[in-house]
């Protein structure tokens, strides 16, 4: 184990010491914390070029879910892998406050938009009783790991391939949330290896290099697919809320943007713009 750890440092894995941890259970076919319970064990051959193989892959730069074929968001394990965008932990605050806005809605009605793996949608559907929940995305790969999900969880998810609201023309929701694409592509540079060489790119860069695309396009088309009284809840990158605030001071009669634990302006939520 501090082999492994001490590789993947020097490779500049950021959490090297968890990721050893992960590989090696993977490689063992057990849980992270049998790990421990097992280290005086002996390992066969088998287990070895296991985890041998893949260590290697990690120290080569491909992101650990990848490795592993997985990723726990929210409590959950999901299944993910190229083509997919990695759940991150920040955007269970979008779950957070989703859960919030519907508390006491009998059988709320969500729409997640720009789904990947499925991760928010599905979880919203185990957090609300009785939540109908429909997803889309633009990228079948990323659906495959969505449906892939669904049915290894046992979630009721409706899951849609199309471009924005297209999918879902002439419904409404009580609540809709996306994690949109909002990395300018002149900014690649600043992305770690594993996410920049590794994960789909139609998943990270904003349209045309406008990290705010999907903000305004949000703003402008999400009010239409609300029912009244419903939010849209967006996910923002770390620095991306002053430009967003003064972009839509002048457009919406209502928007908040929320702070994470970590006290960075994290989620957008939107209700009405102003009449134009």
């Amino acid at each position: 184990m501090a082999r492994t750890r001490a590789f993947l440092e020097g490779r500049g894995a950021g959490e090297a010491r968890l990721e050893a941890e992960l590989l090696v259970a993977e490689a063992l076919s057990i849980e992270r914390l049998r790990v421990f319970l097992e280290l005086d064990r002996p390992l066969t051959e088998p287990e070895v070029t296991r985890a041998r193989e893949l260590v290697v892959r990690r120290g080569r730069g491909e992101p650990c879910a990848y490795v592993i074929g997985k990723k726990e968001f929210y409590g959950r394990s999901f299944e993910v892998g190229p083509g997919v965008l990695v759940p991150r932990p920040e955007t269970e605050y979008l779950v957070d406050l989703a859960r919030e806005r519907l508390r006491g809605r009998a059988r709320p009605s969500v729409f997640d938009l720009g789904t990947g793996s499925g991760c928010i949608a599905l979880t919203l559907f185990f957090e609300l009783e009785e939540a109908r929940v429909v997803a889309s995305d633009l990228s079948e790969r990323a659906l495959a790991f969505a449906r892939a999900n669904a049915a290894r969880l046992g979630a009721k998810v409706e899951l849609l391939l199309g471009d924005g609201f297209e999918p879902v023309r002439g419904r409404r929701f009580d609540c809709i949330v996306s994690n949109p694409p909002y990395v300018d592509p002149a900014a690649a540079g600043t992305l770690a290896r594993e996410v920049r060489e590794f994960e789909p790119p139609e998943a990270l860069f904003a349209p045309a290099g406008d990290r705010d695309h999907w903000v305004r396009r949000l703003a402008r088309e999400a009010p239409a697919f609300l029912e009244p009284g419903g939010v849209c809840l967006v996910e923002l990158g770390h620095d991306q809320a002053r430009a967003v605030r003064a972009e839509l001071e002048a457009r919406c009669a209502s928007f908040r943007i929320h702070e994470d634990l970590a006290g960075i302006e994290r989620v957008l939520e939107l209700s009405r713009l102003r009449d134009d």
